[in-house]
């Protein structure tokens, strides 16, 4: 006949009994006499006597109560089955509120740029869009970098040199694939 407790499993049992646990505190509390000075040559003596006490003087695991004589053992309750918890779907992407698109257009408004690069047009198709991921990625990235670029190429040109792209030209080749995306 095998059995599935053997050595390890008792010992790893009684390691986490409370009457191990006791008598680990009694040892404690017989180091904490020797650092005070107390118990002299024998404080192993006084540890192992305060471990031994507490392991010793602790209750044991009660065992179940048997049932009354003739009485037959209460039907196991149904164990009810088990849902899986249903997860919320993820939110939808946030979309792109008016007043950024109207603070992009109000600063786009003071800034020099040239009519050829259609960036009005871009602002009035993003504003016939309406809201999504993409008109967001647009109004909250892409068209400010556009812009920031242009303005420093447009800074930094009189020291380019020769065969320099010409911003505003760039400007308006990145303004006609932003609208080609948003369509």
């Amino acid at each position: 006949m095998a059995t599935s407790d053997g050595f390890g499993s008792r010992l790893l049992r009684y390691l986490e009994s409370p009457k191990n646990l006791v008598g680990c505190a009694g040892g404690a509390a017989g180091l904490g006499l020797h650092f005070a000075g107390l118990g002299g040559a024998w404080w192993p003596g006084v540890v192992a006597a305060l471990y031994g006490a507490g392991a010793l003087l602790t209750p044991g695991p009660t065992p179940p109560r048997p049932l009354p004589a003739g009485r037959p053992e209460p039907p196991e309750a149904p164990v009810p089955p088990v849902r899986e918890p249903v997860e919320p779907p993820p939110p939808a992407p946030v979309p792109v509120p008016a007043p950024e698109l109207e603070a992009l257009a109000a600063y786009l408004e003071t800034v020099p740029l040239p009519p050829s690069a259609g960036v009005d047009a871009l602002v009035a198709a993003l504003r016939a869009a309406g809201p999504g991921p993409v008109a967001e990625r647009i109004v909250r990235h892409r068209l400010p970098v556009a812009v920031a670029g242009y303005l420093r190429a447009r800074t930094w040109q009189p020291w380019a040199g020769p065969g320099t792209p010409d911003p505003a030209a760039e400007l308006a080749a990145e303004v006609g694939r932003l609208v080609g995306d948003l369509s």
